[in-house]
């Protein structure tokens, strides 16, 4: 039988039911791996001191006749997500002292359920990255070889599940920042329809992109605690409710962009990802060869209304309002000196791209051009979602890098997001699954297939990802 701190959700879920494990049982189990791993993986920024007795209420409720599959559920939280009373720093030296005055929506609904939060994760300075080594408080590593990274920006989720810190995590994706650090550590991500999950207390990176959403062990669990946090919310006026977009039908045709596999695809990950389409195809799924010309585009368009995003909303930390502040001789000393030591080089780089893409004279070149590729893009894969039920891609073209190996070249780390930035840009919801493992100096490392389905249709995904997870 598993260890505790490695059942899946829904298996801790079912014991706690029967009487099995209790909640507190299941925590101390995470802690203990977390004391073991955490001070060489570097998952957890911090270790939340209250995490038994939040479980030992978790198993009251139980003991009281409460029966909810998340109640006393270990899970572990991104450090961009508030929760009341507790350090949220987007690990970040310009929050580091930051401490949350409410609970995000998401929070609040599992806090409902009676989840138990083990800490808050590391992640790149404000989900500013693609490998988890941007952030000011030190990379996080994979636990699958300790020499590569978990991907990012939400590895440090994807790490603590992974190593069997947490049962299940939290992360966000606003360019594929959940299904990358998936696909990286061999776990199961979903980023949901734009709208379909609060962003009411998550610190915004790019707020037409960003989405929050599971990564967990199972496609079961990631169902789950999508269940537990989707839903209209009156804190965010672009959120929907579950019937917003019409139902489709069973899906059963899946469209593969082959054209765009030609980028840079590793050959073994390519063996792996036609192995699940001959998956699928056994479960009954028809698999077709479709265009999508303007995918190709995605990653420029995307590094173009992104870094306009962060600069719009990085702005907030100026030295004056919140967070840290250095005083200098007058007041543009104060904003420079707070903003200059408060965020990171990549921070820097983005908030420097998007001020000068929205600037006058480059507005309409840049910045105008991209929204509009971005339309035609949303268009195209519309069309073809109407042709198809499902588009099937890896999750990424290369199993996780070594530590450092992007570091000094920001574009080679750009294309890392070249399969998962359309999701993003036309808010379609997106899962990675795991398709099996590919080998790198002699280390078996996991890899993910990426499945997108029409608007509102995260039951399409479920359903197939389940056939690859069989």
């Amino acid at each position: 039988m598993s260890k505790l701190n490695e059942l899946s959700i829904t298996e801790a879920a079912k014991k706690l039911a029967a009487g099995e494990v209790t909640s507190l049982q299941l925590v101390e189990a995470c802690l203990a791996e977390i004391e073991k791993r955490n001070p060489s993986l570097n998952a957890y920024l911090e270790v939340f001191s209250d995490a038994k007795e939040q479980a030992q209420e978790a198993d009251r409720r139980r003991a009281a006749g409460e029966s909810r599959p998340l109640l006393g559920i270990p899970l572990a939280i991104k450090d961009n997500i508030l929760i009341e009373g507790r350090t949220a720093s987007a690990a970040s030296k310009m929050l580091e002292h930051y401490v949350a005055t409410y609970d995000a929506t998401v929070i609040a609904k599992l806090k409902k359920e009676g989840a138990v939060f083990i800490g808050r994760t590391n992640m790149d300075e404000f989900a500013h990255g693609s490998s988890t080594e941007n952030s000011a408080f030190g990379p996080t590593k994979n636990p699958h070889d300790e020499s590569r990274v978990p991907g990012g920006s939400s590895g440090g989720s994807a790490a603590a599940v992974a190593a069997g810190m947490a049962l299940g995590a939290l992360g966000t994706d606003t360019g594929g920042s959940i299904r990358e650090p998936a696909s990286f550590t061999g776990l199961v991500g979903l980023k949901p329809t734009y709208g379909a999950v609060s962003r009411s207390g998550l610190m915004a990176m790019g707020s037409s992109l960003d989405q929050a959403g599971p990564l967990t062990r199972t496609v079961a669990d990631a169902e789950l605690i999508f269940n537990a946090i989707r839903g209209k919310d009156a804190l965010d006026s672009t959120t929907i409710d579950s019937d917003f977009y019409p139902k489709r039908s069973a899906p059963k045709k899946i469209g593969v962009p082959r054209h765009l596999l030609e980028r840079g695809l590793d050959a073994d990950v390519l063996e792996r990802f036609e192995q699940s389409l001959e998956t699928l195809r056994a479960s009954g799924y028809e698999t077709v060869d479709i265009e999508l010309p303007l995918a190709g585009l995605a990653l420029a368009v995307y590094y173009v209304i992104m870094p306009a995003e962060v600069s719009t909303n990085l702005a907030r930390f100026d030295g004056v309002r919140y967070g840290l502040s250095h005083k200098g001789e007058n007041l543009f000393d104060d904003y420079a000196k707070s903003r200059g030591s408060g965020f990171g080089p990549e921070a820097r780089r983005r908030i420097m791209l998007g001020t000068y893409v929205l600037s006058s004279g480059y507005y309409d070149a840049y910045y105008g051009k991209a929204t509009v590729a971005r339309a035609q893009l949303r268009a195209e894969v519309l069309r073809t979602l109407e042709q198809v039920d499902l588009i099937a891609t890896p999750t990424t073209t290369s199993p996780a890098t070594k530590l450092g190996e992007k570091t000094d070249d920001p574009l080679a780390m750009y294309l890392l997001d070249i399969f998962t930035v359309t999701a993003n840009l036309t808010g379609n919801p997106a899962i990675s699954v795991p398709m099996g493992t590919v080998e790198r100096e002699g280390k078996a490392l996991p890899v993910g297939i990426q499945l997108t389905a029409a608007h509102g249709d995260e039951a399409a995904l479920f359903a197939a990802a389940k056939q690859i997870e069989k």
